[in-house]
C-alpha cells in the first residue's frame, strides 16, 4: 500500500480487509415492546435546577 498519505492508506487497507472478508446481510429480529405503563403524574423540575451542556453547534 502507497503510504504518501497515511489517512488514504488507512481508508484502503480498511476497505481492502473488509472486502477481503465474506458477509450477509442479518436481517434484525422482530422486537415486541412491552405496553407503556400508566403516567404516576410525573413533574419535570424547573429548568433553573437543570444542568445543560452548552450547544456549540447552534453558533456555527
Amino acid at each position: 500500500v502507497e503510504s504518501d498519505d497515511k489517512r488514504r492508506a488507512r481508508l484502503n487497507m480498511i476497505a481492502h480487509l473488509l472486502d477481503s472478508l465474506p458477509y450477509h446481510d442479518v436481517p434484525p429480529p422482530v422486537l415486541e415492546l412491552p405496553d407503556r405503563p400508566e403516567s404516576t403524574g410525573y413533574q419535570r423540575s424547573p429548568r433553573d435546577l437543570q444542568t445543560y451542556v452548552p450547544d456549540h453547534a447552534a453558533n456555527l
